[in-house]
């Protein structure tokens, strides 16, 4: 049998890690929404306040993986509290390229402040971000929750943003076709949309990695995708 104490230790150090995710969660939940209110609003403050606040996501991925990887050198982790401490890890890869994300959001932000706005369009990207950020919200609580249910209901509404993507990529490809002034600022706002997407790509990766944790094998069945736009686009920041 286990010392109790070192059971009672391994404990702690597995709480402090998952603690650091959910903090980690918090800070990227609070970008996607700042990202995207500082494009509606036409806020450079708020645009660079994401983007600063970027490093503190880093800093915490590094963190934890520093935590992860002291606790497989150290605690030989049983099946069930390894696949505990893989998850952390993917998970925290998951939230700090959406953090990435939103920081490219913000980027955009400063750019396009310069332009003409383009009709309902900030409105609408506020909205596909909302959803994103709620599937965020849900994925990291049915991680915490080990609720296997709420994250195949995660993995069901990425569909959902596809299509709301799907729907500003016609919008876009409109404006620019009845004015060629509007062609720097759609490609713009497209990228950003394309980037809310891919945050809704992550967050439904962090809901499979939950499933993987509570039932031991990863998702089998390919979560349904909506996004059947002409041209795909990878706007790294």
């Amino acid at each position: 049998m286990k010392d109790p104490h070192i059971v009672k230790s391994y404990d702690r150090d597995l709480e402090t890690a998952q603690a650091l995710i959910m903090k980690m969660g918090g800070l990227v939940e609070a970008a996607i929404l700042e990202a995207a209110n500082s494009l509606e609003n036409r806020d450079e403050e708020l645009a660079e306040r994401v983007r600063e606040g970027d490093r503190a996501i880093d800093a915490l991925e590094q963190q934890i993986n520093e935590e992860a990887a002291r606790l497989l050198a150290l605690r030989q982790p049983s099946a069930g509290d390894l696949r505990t401490v893989l998850t952390v890890m993917k998970i925290s890869g998951n939230l700090e390229r959406v953090g990435d994300y939103a920081k490219n959001m913000a980027k955009r932000t400063g750019v396009l402040v310069q332009m003409a706005p383009i009709d309902g369009s900030t409105g609408a990207i506020r909205r596909m971000a909302k959803a994103v950020e709620m599937m965020m919200k849900d994925a990291l609580d049915a991680y915490i929750q080990r609720d296997a249910e709420l994250a195949q209901d995660v993995r069901l509404r990425d569909a959902e943003v596809d299509q709301m993507y799907n729907a500003l990529f016609r919008q876009f490809l409109t404006f620019m076709l009845e004015d060629p002034r509007n062609i720097t600022a759609c490609m713009h706002l497209h990228f950003i949309a394309k980037n809310i997407e891919r945050m809704g790509d992550h967050a439904t990766s962090i809901a499979d990695q939950v499933i993987y944790l509570v039932t031991g094998s990863v998702p089998e069945d390919e979560r349904p995708k909506a996004d059947r736009t002409a041209f795909e686009t990878h706007d790294t920041p």
